[in-house]
């Protein structure tokens, strides 16, 4: 999972990526200190790997990953060569979801590249310049396609649809917040819009808001805007972020709980990331490794299989499988297999989230 922080200059979005990630990106208060992409890979947290990982103390421990972009500040009229322009719309292009770092913290020592905090006024033009960006792409596709149309009468329908995404990003409406038949999806898939891919809004609140979110003008108004394209909203203090990057676990324990808070943004936003993208995890475990295998929401076995390796799924037999609350609930895997808990499934088995799973296969 690739996922692109996003954001007019100066909101945080380094600071929230180094926090993320510990990767040292450059952070300054000025705009477009960021100019290529800083990368950084995340482990993905996991009580489920750690219990497995005391049962059996493999030699090897390996955490599902996320892979964060920290992509440079867009102001507006990126999409027409304004401040580090377009080059920085294709690194979107790149992603799977965006995260949209929006500031929603009062600090006069911290430049606004607008000059005041204003979160809607900042989301529409970042939104606007996605829009701006996919018109020119619908706008060639349409062309092209046109062209076409003089001999093939099968793509009437693909025009009507374009014409109809065409007039709604006119109006302002990102493709996102738009419906598609099975059939419209599969034409839309080909075409990548910058404005239709899932968002998580991240509001950059100050240390002080904590506690106290229904006294920040600037998050309650985000907070209504995301519920409106039926996007998720997390609030998170960058600085504060930074603060609990440093810490080792106990250390960073302790700290939440003296700010009232249960988990750290990066594992909230984590689990959003998850739900915005129907992912789950499925779980492999031994003595020689305990490892977390991403997937699509309602993929079958064999294909499951398949992450591992291709003659997994081209070779499949069967899925013996136990849900991780069973293997707990037993405490050990011949218990559990005593009790019959272990199944063994088949070619159109739907893996579910937690299963621990050992694939039967011959090639």
């Amino acid at each position: 999972m690739k996922l692109g922080i996003v954001g007019l200059p100066n909101v945080g979005k380094s600071t929230l990526f180094n926090a993320l990630t510990n990767a040292g990106a450059m952070s300054a208060n000025y705009p477009f200190c960021t100019i290529e992409p800083n990368v950084g890979v995340v482990s993905v947290p996991d009580s489920r790997l750690d219990y497995l990982a005391k049962m059996y103390s493999p030699e090897k421990y390996t955490p599902a990953t996320i892979e964060f972009l920290d992509i440079a500040g867009l102001v507006k009229g990126a999409s027409k060569g304004e401040g580090l322009g377009n080059k920085f719309l294709s690194h979107i292009r790149e992603v799977d979801a965006i995260i949209h770092v929006v500031r929603c913290f009062e600090d006069s020592n911290i430049i606004h590249v607008e000059g005041n905090v204003n979160s809607i006024r900042d989301v529409e033009t970042i939104n606007l310049e996605l829009i701006f960006s996919d018109l020119d792409i619908l706008e060639r596709r349409m062309d092209r396609t046109r062209k076409l149309l003089k001999g093939d009468k099968n793509l009437e329908a693909e025009i009507v649809l374009l014409e109809k995404v065409h007039s709604s990003l006119e109006n302002g409406i990102s493709a996102r917040s738009l419906s598609f038949t099975a059939e419209e999806e599969q034409i839309m898939s080909d075409i990548p819009l910058l404005s239709r891919k899932p968002v998580i809004y991240v509001a950059n609140i100050g240390e002080y808001d904590i506690g106290n979110l229904e006294a920040n003008h600037a998050y309650t108004d985000l907070l209504k805007h995301a519920e409106s394209e039926h996007s998720e909203i997390i609030p998170v203090c960058a600085s504060i972020e930074a603060e609990l990057a440093e810490l080792d676990k106990d250390e960073r324990v302790a700290f939440l709980n003296d700010l009232g808070l249960t988990e750290c943004g990066l594992d909230r936003l984590i689990k959003s990331s998850y739900r915005l993208l129907g992912l789950i995890s499925y779980l492999t475990a031994g003595p020689k490794e305990v490892r977390a295998w991403t997937i699509t929401k309602g993929m079958r076995a064999p294909q499951a299989a398949g992450k591992i390796h291709s003659d997994f799924e081209r070779g499949f037999i069967r899925a013996d499988v136990i849900a991780f609350d069973d293997l707990v609930a037993c405490g050990n895997m011949t218990t559990a297999k005593e009790k019959g808990l272990i199944r063994s499934e088949g070619k159109e088995y739907t893996m579910a989230d937690g299963d621990i799973v050992v694939f039967k296969f011959n090639v």
